[in-house]
């Protein structure tokens, strides 16, 4: 299997080519620039320089959300793209899940942590258990408080995980006074190879043209919207 990974959901952006088991090659940047710019340059010169052309991929696999709703636009429709015309099978694997993944070396129940504005995190709860990787509570948008009562209730040890997850760290003392909150930044930015693995593992999406971002909520002009518009508003979440 050849496969390409991309992940543009958040600042991170992470290409990442392999062959099977093994990595090919990967790049990755983490400064604030438009993936719109980057992405392509990113994905040709990673193919030309390990001699591999579009119609050998195989698979694309892409981190389908949480995270910047313009960053997921990108990721999404290019990986979307790829896959209709190179007849490639498509992967959207938890962007949570690919930061995640990475703390094979704890055990108990894993937290990424994105931060979605005003107390808010996108967030989920997974645990590696006999060398498999589970996921025990779905991604979510949630008020942070409202989050670590429920994690409170588990008991379990807890790994907070992510770059964001120290901009929470009063609250996350006030409710675990021992949780640990991972400071390792190779761990807490998503990798590539992470992204890989997960989407070798998963079944390829049956609609590619259907395949969606995980946004988990609306843009703010869209709440605003439903907001002003009650009746209106409701029917409209009822549509989607």
């Amino acid at each position: 299997m050849n496969l390409l990974a991309i992940d543009t959901s958040n600042q991170v952006m992470t290409v990442t080519a392999c062959q099977d088991e093994k990595a090919l090659g990967q790049i990755q940047l983490n400064f604030s620039k438009n993936h719109s710019t980057t992405l392509m340059p990113a994905i040709s010169s990673l193919m030309e320089t390990i001699h591999l052309k579009p119609h050998d991929l195989t698979r694309i696999v892409v981190a389908k959300g949480p995270g910047s709703y313009t960053g997921l636009r990108i990721g999404v429709t290019t990986a979307k793209t790829l896959a209709w015309t190179l007849k490639s099978e498509l992967v959207g694997v938890s962007s949570l899940a690919v930061v995640a993944a990475q703390c094979k070396f704890f055990d108990g129940l894993i937290i990424p942590i994105f931060d979605a504005r005003r107390k808010n995190v996108y967030s989920g709860a997974y645990k590696w258990k006999k060398g498999r990787f589970l996921q025990v509570i779905k991604d979510q948008h949630i008020a942070i408080k409202q989050w670590l009562t429920l994690l409170q209730q588990m008991a379990e040890p807890v790994l907070f995980v992510g770059e964001d997850a120290s901009l929470f760290l009063e609250e996350i003392t006030e409710f675990f006074s021992e949780a640990a909150v991972c400071k390792e930044r190779t761990i807490n930015i998503p990798n590539g190879l992470s992204l890989a693995q997960l989407g070798m593992e998963q079944q390829p999406v049956e609609d590619i043209h259907g395949f969606l971002p995980a946004y988990l909520k609306l843009v703010e002009a869209e709440e605003k919207w439903l907001e002003t518009h009650n009746d209106e508003g409701k029917n409209y979440v009822e549509r989607i």
